[in-house]
């Protein structure tokens, strides 16, 4: 063979194997670009599959709020069950904690020494699935438009969370009262609805008698004791816990009305309680609503409760979607004799 025939058939065989590598290479690339996009479409189906949950806050008078509201929204996202944000008033009281645990948003709230409304806020309640409240005793009254806009929400299936002095807020809104079923102080008494406890027969007891709504004695630790097993929320759970230190509510009033008590605690009066079992886990329906209400939570220290933080996020879940998925009970629970606490770790300076 000549000198040019072999060199030609040597450029060939080597672009043969040029073309070859490069389309092996195109391959893989294309492979690569692929498996990232799939990976970020599963991602983004991932978050969208997530409930979607909206805390409002701004004004309680329990000064431990711009922490819990933190510490809510860690345990919600930490469950890899929710997404969470938080719809502040721009005008917050006894906030100031706010400023070691902002939200992050690029927003300026101004404290100030007494409530005031904020004529401004107006969250999409449409765009979430729940609605967790940690305003409190004293809160300013929402815009009109914002409480009817909420009362459309909650009327066409929307969820609401109720935690410790959510429940003390605006006695005067009647269609929020409908909605927790029970509260205290804020101007409630026996024109507000009954006060609802169980006697020691565990027979539900609807007092109307004159009185004022609301009411607890020094903060301790007592027992949650289970009155429905079977509903979701509950199934599983040790039919009796120890909560950790916490304000025990009693002498709560309200229409109660569609409402179902899943859990109370004895307001023993050596803490100078009622000597009856109050309420402490209850469901609603407001339409074609629910409602999850607790009134434990008073503080961090409360919130840490292996007990609460189980329940917070079960009770959450069903608020959402009328179902409970995370069954799952921790394996350091509290007994029936024993606390059981694990102690907030802050991920993040800022949340969303």
């Amino acid at each position: 063979m000549s000198l040019t025939k072999r060199f030609a058939a040597g450029f060939s065989f080597t672009s043969l194997c040029c073309a070859c590598l490069t389309l092996a290479a195109f391959a893989v690339d294309c492979s690569a670009q692929q498996a990232v996009k799939t990976e970020t479409k599963a991602g983004q189906q991932g978050e969208a599959e997530k409930i979607k949950v909206l805390i409002v806050d701004g004004q309680n008078n329990h000064a431990h709020w711009p922490k819990t509201t933190i510490m809510m929204k860690q345990y919600l996202e930490e469950s890899g069950k929710f997404t969470v944000d938080v719809a502040r008033t721009a005008t917050i009281w006894k906030g100031k904690l706010a400023q070691e645990f902002p939200l992050g948003d690029g927003k300026e709230y101004k404290n100030l020494p007494k409530p005031k409304a904020d004529p401004n806020f107006k969250p999409d309640f449409a765009s979430y699935d729940v609605v967790l409240s940690n305003f409190g005793y004293n809160a300013a009254p929402w815009p009109e438009e914002t409480k009817a806009n909420f009362e459309k929400y909650m009327a066409e299936g929307g969820g609401l969370v109720v935690v410790h002095a959510a429940d003390n807020s605006w006695g005067d809104w009647k269609e929020f009262n409908l909605m927790i079923g029970l509260g205290g102080w804020g101007g409630r008494n026996e024109s507000s609805g009954p006060y609802v406890y169980l006697n020691d027969d565990g027979e539900e007891i609807r007092d109307k008698s004159k009185g004022n709504g609301g009411s607890h004695g020094p903060q301790h630790l007592f027992q949650v004791v289970a009155r429905n097993t079977e509903h979701p929320i509950m199934k599983g759970l040790p039919t009796s816990w120890l909560h950790a230190q916490d304000e025990l509510y009693d002498k709560l009033r309200g229409p109660a009305e569609n409402m179902t008590i899943l859990a109370t605690s004895y307001s023993d009066p050596k803490y100078k309680g009622t000597g009856r079992h109050e309420p402490m886990i209850m469901v609603l329906d407001y339409k074609k609503g629910r409602i999850f209400h607790t009134p434990m939570g008073h503080a961090d220290y409360s919130m840490e409760c292996v007990g609460y933080r189980t329940v917070l996020l079960r009770g959450t879940e069903w608020a959402a979607t009328g179902q409970v998925t995370l069954t799952e009970v921790p394996e350091n629970f509290p007994t029936d004799k024993a606390e059981s606490k694990t102690a907030f770790e802050l991920k993040t300076k800022a949340a969303k």
